[in-house]
């Protein structure tokens, strides 16, 4: 039996639906979490039968207590893998620490290029012929902990930011399930910034 896995999202939920829709890592997931009440991966649980729980920030002093409820939340589901799915806040350095090398997180451009939020607009901005996604683990650096996989977007002449973002995303679609089914299998090492992964056994 794999890791129980755990999703953070703030939004839609299209990375969490594509996680679900894996034979591997949709049966592994039993909690889904928001900050945004009104987040529609919320519904998207409920819909697949997970537990859901939209945790407050608003109803807590600080970042950091936030996130100490948070992290109490995960070990009391029994929690061994956390999942960021455009979940658009800022994890504590107590958060990071509680799950080290067991936060990924998938951003859309391939890193250490254009971290933050807006990696595509900037991508564009920059004229790169070149763009995608990156799978990573969390440190306490934005978009910045050992990279674990990364798919290759071309920059097509008449690209905006919609259509650009719209095929980064399909890309994440594809690359986050696989990078997560990994980790559930144990197939994942990290040494450093190196991250060495076993042959499927």
């Amino acid at each position: 039996m794999g890791a129980r896995v755990a999703v953070l999202a703030s939004g839609t939920g299209s990375n969490l639906q594509a996680l679900l829709d894996d034979d591997v890592v949709g049966p592994a997931i039993g909690l889904v979490v928001s900050d945004r009440a009104e987040a529609k991966a919320l519904d998207r649980a409920r819909s697949a039968g997970i537990e859901a729980v939209h945790l407050d920030p608003k109803a807590h002093e600080s970042r950091e207590a936030h996130d100490r409820a948070l992290v109490d939340l995960l070990q009391d589901r029994g929690i061994e893998l956390v999942c960021l799915a455009g979940y658009m806040r800022i994890l504590s350095p107590g958060f990071v620490r509680a799950f080290w090398g067991k936060t990924l997180n998938v951003h859309p451009a391939l890193l250490p290029a254009f971290p933050g939020v807006h990696a595509v607009r900037e991508a564009l901005s920059w004229g790169v012929k070149l763009t995608g996604c990156t799978v990573h683990v969390v440190d306490e650096e934005v978009d910045h902990g050992p990279i674990l996989a990364q798919e290759a977007v071309p920059v097509l002449d008449d690209d905006d930011e919609a259509s650009l973002h719209a095929r980064i995303q399909e890309a994440e679609h594809r690359l986050y399930p696989l990078v997560v089914r990994r980790m559930i299998e144990g197939r994942v090492r990290l040494d450093g910034r190196r991250v060495i992964v076993e042959e499927e056994r």
